[in-house]
């Protein structure tokens, strides 16, 4: 696996208290609602759950996005997975 120093890519994401993460790196946000982001970063796709997920501060032009709510898990998503993100409608009609 490469490294981010060899790449050029960086990615820095900060959670403080399970309440508030900040990421940057953000190339842009693929879809969000109250329970799931997912992400397109410089290291590859990010899925964010939790409740009350809401976007505090984007801006896209440096990368930056802020998410407050109660965090679950932060995971990515491998580039070949069939599945991106679940979703409302994904987990409704399985």
């Amino acid at each position: 696996m490469a490294e981010p120093a060899k790449t050029g890519k960086r990615q820095e994401i900060h959670l403080l208290n399970r309440k508030q993460l900040d990421i940057t790196g953000v190339i842009r946000v693929d879809s969000f609602d109250s329970e799931e982001f997912l992400l397109e970063t410089e290291c590859g796709f990010l899925n964010v759950s939790g409740q009350n997920l809401h976007i505090k501060s984007l801006n896209l032009e440096q990368g930056f996005v802020s998410i407050e709510g109660y965090v679950h898990s932060l995971g990515y998503v491998d580039a070949g997975s069939q599945e991106k993100s679940k979703g409302f409608l994904g987990k409704l009609f399985k």
